[in-house]
């Protein structure tokens, strides 16, 4: 008899996990403005381009590369949670940093940016000091200063 159940309730389970694969969200970039592409933006120097490719572009842009897993369903949910989150709070295909310039340079030295849960997957992300010193110096620049007092020290 307790075969049975045990049986019954993975049969339930395996059914389960098949028919939520049917439900997935919508994994497209939106269009990017011309000029707005982080390869050609004139915005971001060389160094900084490559940077912001690794370690920001995938939540922080409309040029997101989707990994394998973004099929698996219920994880494709949370990942598209983060993306949405992460282009809602700055998304350099629409506005290179916009009000957020102070906020670069604090969230990579905090280490909060890149998130843990995306360097997990994407070790090539993690950011070296001398990446977050290039971000924080640009963004500085970019913001006309205003972003390179608030460093905070490694």
């Amino acid at each position: 008899m307790l075969k049975k159940i045990v049986l019954l309730l993975v049969l339930s389970m395996a059914t389960v996990l098949l028919l939520v694969q049917l439900s997935r969200p919508e994994f497209t970039n939106p269009a990017v403005a011309a000029g707005m592409e982080i390869d050609r933006n004139p915005i971001f120097s060389p160094e900084v381009r490559m940077i912001v490719k690794n370690s920001c572009a995938d939540c922080h842009s409309n040029e997101t590369i989707y990994p394998w897993y973004a099929k698996i369903t219920p994880v494709n949910w949370w990942l598209k949670d983060h993306i949405d989150d992460g282009r809602a709070h700055m998304n350099f295909s629409t506005d290179p940093a916009g009000e957020e310039w102070d906020e670069i340079c604090k969230e990579v030295m905090n280490g909060k940016m890149p998130l843990p849960s995306y360097t997990w997957g994407h070790p090539e992300a993690v950011l070296s000091s001398s990446d977050k010193k290039v971000l924080c110096d640009w963004a500085a620049r970019v913001a006309g200063g205003s972003a390179g007092g608030e460093r905070e020290s490694d």
